[in-house]
């Protein structure tokens, strides 16, 4: 994004890429239908990205999730709203709208090199490995896009840190974002049920109560249900230690109502008889507060309808970082200047997930992304015709 902003405005731009070939974690958000923004009211859309939203409203006003579609559609990409708000490419792929922004910016004379591995700096060029061996390069202005710590495989394994911090840049540590989380399952419990999805729950915590549904896996729990609560189950098991994801199993009924109708059938039923004719609830589920509650089976009906509705999974530990769709930490915002430069080196810039925030799937993450990337090209738009204002005064 700032290389196709900067080459527009007549800029030479080189952009460096670590992998064979660019934009792999774009391409890989794409096996998915390429999430690319929401469509929310846009004040509930900036709060979604928490404790960060007063740094990144300036970007995101600039570049707004209608800003964004309109873009796709000049890339000749339409988009439509899903059932859930979330915004797709037409085409459901990556791929269409990555060759035509390459396209676009081959057309503006932007320079792609690929397998040039940034090591970090030598005095005040930056330092490659290349195919052909080590290289360095100067710059008017660079951008460190280099994402966070959650996709080593795709590139982005934080390797950078440590050469930042040697500068003096503050970066906070790493963590799993949009993660899943362990469960202490029992043998029966996951070997009979590991990947089976919970569907039409609500979970809870105190990010709020949330529907949709998430899958049992032998570790524990995952999925998109999951991932909304994940930052505030996180904090609070780095916090005390310890953790629980409520879930609401019968979403559509009362504790009341279901006293009532679990009371209505005889003890001469099965207790998983009386589950599913009186609650609605069978297989996973039902294993699930089984699982929970080993006494359940011997328990008056109100005290079971009390268990369906608050059924409380305690997590042990999320899980790596590595296996998470996106990190918390990163460049800390107090050494980052309103233009995205960093206050400890001049002409160096920053954007994306290496800078410390973050926000639930849904299309936040790569919108966000976008939206720092123009604005960290206007940075250095700014920064440049200052240095040659400068340059010319002298």
């Amino acid at each position: 994004m700032a290389a196709e902003m900067l080459s527009a405005a007549g800029h030479a731009v080189t952009v460096f890429e670590a992998m064979p070939t660019v934009a792999r974690k774009l391409l890989m958000a794409g096996k998915s239908g390429l999430n690319l923004t929401h469509s929310e009211d846009y004040e509930n859309f900036v709060h979604r990205f928490g404790t960060a939203e007063p740094r990144l409203r300036t970007a995101l006003d600039a570049f707004t999730p209608a800003m964004l579609r309109d873009w796709a559609v000049g890339l000749g990409q339409e988009t439509f709203t899903g059932t859930s708000g979330r915004v797709f490419p037409t085409v459901m792929k990556a791929s269409p709208l990555l060759r035509a922004w390459l396209s676009r910016l081959e057309m503006q004379g932007v320079v792609i090199k690929t397998r040039h591995r940034w090591t970090g700096f030598t005095g005040d060029s930056l330092r490659f490995e290349t195919p052909a061996g080590p290289m360095t390069a100067t710059f008017d202005a660079v951008l460190l896009a280099l994402g966070g710590a959650s996709w080593p495989r795709l590139g982005s394994d934080a390797a950078w840190a440590p050469w930042l911090a040697e500068k003096g840049v503050v970066v906070s540590p790493f963590r799993p974002a949009n993660c899943g989380f362990d469960v202490d399952w029992s043998e029966t419990f996951r070997e009979r049920f590991a990947g089976d999805a919970l569907k039409s729950v609500v979970a809870i915590s105190s990010t709020g109560a949330f529907p949709g549904e998430f899958v049992v896996t032998r570790h524990g729990v995952e999925g998109s249900l999951v991932y909304a609560h994940s930052a505030a189950l996180r904090d609070q098991l780095d916090e005390t230690g310890k953790a629980s994801l409520i879930v609401d199993l019968a979403p559509g009924r009362t504790v009341e109502r279901l006293g009532r109708d679990l009371s209505k059938l005889g003890r001469k039923e099965s207790f998983s008889n009386r589950l599913r004719k009186g609650a609605g609830l069978s297989g996973v589920k039902a294993a699930l507060l089984r699982e929970l509650f080993p006494d359940i089976s011997s328990l008056p009906a109100d005290l079971v309808a009390v268990r369906i509705k608050h059924a409380e999974i305690p997590l042990a530990r999320t899980r790596p970082i590595d296996e998470a769709i996106s990190s918390a930490g990163g460049v800390a915002w107090q050494g980052v200047r309103d233009d995205y430069m960093l206050e400890k080196l001049p002409g160096v810039f920053v954007a994306g997930e290496m800078l410390d925030w973050e926000a639930p799937t849904g299309g936040y993450l790569l919108t966000a992304c976008f939206a720092t990337g123009k604005a960290a090209a206007n940075g250095i738009a700014t920064w440049c015709r200052q240095g040659l204002s400068d340059r010319a005064d002298q």
